[in-house]
């Protein structure tokens, strides 16, 4: 069993920068590859990244150089900085683990946190 407590979100004006973290329980936090997604309003969960246990990240294009995504093994947390926030970023953000390694598919993610609110104004 792994918990998952998200943190971090907020208000912030486009072009900003924000960092959310996501704490982990249980001991096999490690073998787990962990993930973030995001939910805005009459939106699906979309994939956002992923991280593998050894460090490998994979981004979705939306992201990819604005976001990193890094993992603390010692400390069971995982974090997402958000840099150049745009508009549409705007989103219920959630954090993620997965057995599998690592994954861009919602359905393969075994445990959730219960998100963070980050809200990008103009």
């Amino acid at each position: 069993q792994v918990q998952l407590v998200d943190s971090g979100g907020g208000l912030v004006q486009a072009g900003g920068s924000l960092r959310l973290s996501c704490a982990a329980s249980g001991r096999t936090f490690s073998q787990y590859g962990m993930g973030w997604f995001r939910q805005a309003p009459g939106k699906e969960r979309e994939f956002v990244a992923t991280i593998v246990w050894n460090g490998y990240t994979y981004y979705a294009d939306s992201v990819k150089g604005r976001f990193t995504i890094s993992r603390d093994n010692a400390k069971n947390t995982v974090y997402l900085q958000m840099n150049s926030l745009k508009l549409e970023d705007t989103a219920v953000y959630y954090c993620a683990a997965t057995s599998l390694g690592y994954s861009d598919h919602k359905t393969e993610y075994e445990y959730w946190g219960q998100g963070t609110q980050v809200t990008v104004s103009s």
